[in-house]
């Protein structure tokens, strides 16, 4: 029985997946038939490594196809170039053996002459790689994966600039028909890998690399592909266009995320206390119910992502502004910060505008900045001590977190100046809010309504959601605007009920909560 996989390498023998054949026809058609050189670069478990092996198969009838994963190599292999090419001829060896071409002697033979030499050169090797491509029957494509793993050698900038300089010379010596790297460091970047010292030596090695637009999200689609192939098996009765919908939600298609939602649900959820049939645990709940779970959990994306933010203080800053001001900043990939956030794929571009790449990362991030505030912030704590006062019967009285907050807000930021407010309010108002639904509830800022005007905050505590819209004062015909914007979001969440918090800055303002009717809609409005 298949199952969907978290860890490695995916296989459409064993596990659930969304169907490549798409995309590998492109990558074939567009890019490996016209002898492109090229560079997978995407975040961490995006799939990169599923698709070469993927494309590996794909390949077999019309190329003989060396694949290779750098981080079969040790550190001690990239100490110069006599050793580096020793070990480069040993791992195409046994991949040519693993592959059942080890009888092959046109292959093999140049690649004996290397080890059998004490010191090789790089030119050397390339020389006796130059005569195996020459000799091959088929045309030969060398895919290398993890090749960040290396990035940080010297003798692996030396190793490109010879792919390069055949590449451009392959008309007159034999050389691989297509070249594929894969890894998270775009090669453009190698110089955040390499110490500042040896700066003089980034004269761009891979200058000659194709662009690789192919899109390795996953779509709602392709997800529901997934979702039939497993229903098919399994009969849970399930909407699978629906749940296919809610995942992509939360996912934007990012593979691992959309894999470790499924496994979720398939082998916890499932049969649970709280979803006790398949059906009710492949559903929206049971997806929201997945996501909370998955965000209390430590996992290596998770962990790489956080070391990151610490290595990149501008993308940290350009996050914690995008969050917690709904800063609009323009989308420019060469800017440091935007183009550090869209390799480790944290980002997107959405609109001309900088996005965080998937609302799950957008819920680890608020996460991750509230916990470092909640140690040393005051309305933190207040949240935390209110909060028995605000669970009735397992629900969560939303009106009285409003009056409560708008009553301590008052106390504690009556003298604040405008400037501040605007900076810090609707972060009071999240931190205020987080110990109140820790541990039971979950809250999303939702990112097609955020600007630094207005930010819409989805609560879901025990299934029962809660819009909250908090925005800052301009007048009353833009909160007229605004509540017509909330009824219109509510009518789409198929709420009755919504809340609205303004900061308002007029000095004759009337501070305190109402609830008024907007057409069929009940707003509690909050202003402080």
């Amino acid at each position: 029985m298949r199952y969907f996989n978290t860890e490695g390498t995916c296989s459409p023998r064993e596990h659930y997946m969304v169907q490549l054949d798409d995309r590998l026809a492109c990558i074939k058609n567009t890019l490996v038939d016209r002898r492109k050189y090229f560079v997978i670069n995407r975040g961490r478990q995006y799939g990169k490594t599923t698709t070469l092996a993927a494309l590996e198969e794909y390949l077999k009838d019309d190329y003989t196809v060396l694949s290779l994963d750098f981080q079969q190599m040790g550190t001690e292999d990239f100490a110069d170039a006599a050793t580096f090419a020793h070990a480069f001829a040993a791992i195409l060896i046994e991949t040519l053996e693993i592959n059942g071409l080890g009888d092959r002697e046109e292959l093999m033979a140049p690649l004996a002459e290397v080890m059998d030499r004490d010191h090789n050169s790089l030119k050397d090797l390339f020389i006796r790689l130059s005569r195996m491509c020459r000799n091959s029957i088929q045309p030969i494509v060398l895919m290398i994966d993890e090749v960040d793993s290396a990035s940080n050698n010297q003798v692996f900038v030396d190793f490109l600039a010879q792919l390069r300089g055949y590449y451009l010379k392959r008309d007159k010596m034999p050389t691989f028909h297509s070249v594929i790297l894969a890894g998270v460091y775009s090669i453009k970047n190698l110089k955040l890998k390499l110490r500042p010292e040896s700066e003089h030596q980034f004269n761009s090695p891979w200058n000659i690399a194709a662009d690789f637009k192919i899109n390795m999200r996953f779509s709602a689609e392709q997800i529901a592909g997934m979702l039939g192939e497993y229903e098919a098996d399994h009969q849970t009765g399930m909407d699978i266009c629906a749940v296919a919908e809610e995942i992509y939600a939360y996912t934007s298609g990012y593979p691992v995320l959309v894999s470790t939602i499924c496994k979720y649900i398939d082998e916890d959820l499932s049969g649970s206390e709280d979803f006790e049939s398949p059906k009710a645990a492949w559903s929206k709940e049971g997806v929201s119910e997945a996501v909370k779970n998955m965000l209390k959990v430590s996992t290596p994306l998770f962990e790489s992502m956080v070391r990151q933010l610490d290595l990149y203080k501008e993308l940290r800053v350009m996050l914690e502004n995008i969050i917690y001001q709904g800063f609009k900043i323009p989308f420019s990939p060469d800017e440091k910060a935007v183009s550090m956030g869209l390799m480790f794929g944290f980002l997107t571009e959405k609109n001309g505008q900088v996005a965080i790449a998937n609302r799950i990362f957008e819920m680890y991030l608020l996460n991750l900045f509230m916990t470092e505030e909640a140690g040393k912030s005051e309305i933190y704590a207040q949240g935390g001590s209110d909060r028995i006062g605000f669970i009735k019967e397992n629900r969560l009285d939303m009106d009285l977190v409003l009056k409560k907050f708008v009553e301590y807000f008052h106390e504690i930021c009556s003298d604040k100046e405008e400037r501040f407010i605007e900076k810090f309010g609707r972060r009071f108002f999240l931190l205020y809010l987080k110990p109140i639904i820790n541990g039971t509830g979950n809250y999303y800022i939702e990112a097609q309504t955020r600007d630094e005007r207005r930010t819409d905050v989805i609560v879901d505590y025990l299934g029962e959601q809660f819009i909250v819209e908090l925005k800052i004062w301009h007048g009353n015909e833009y909160n007229t605007r605004g509540e017509k914007q909330l009824t219109e979001y509510l009518e789409y969440f198929h709420r009755d009920k919504g809340y609205l918090l303004s900061f308002n800055f007029n000095q004759k303002k009337e501070i305190g909560v109402k609830e008024i009717q907007v057409g069929d809609k009940t707003i509690v409005e909050a202003v402080v």
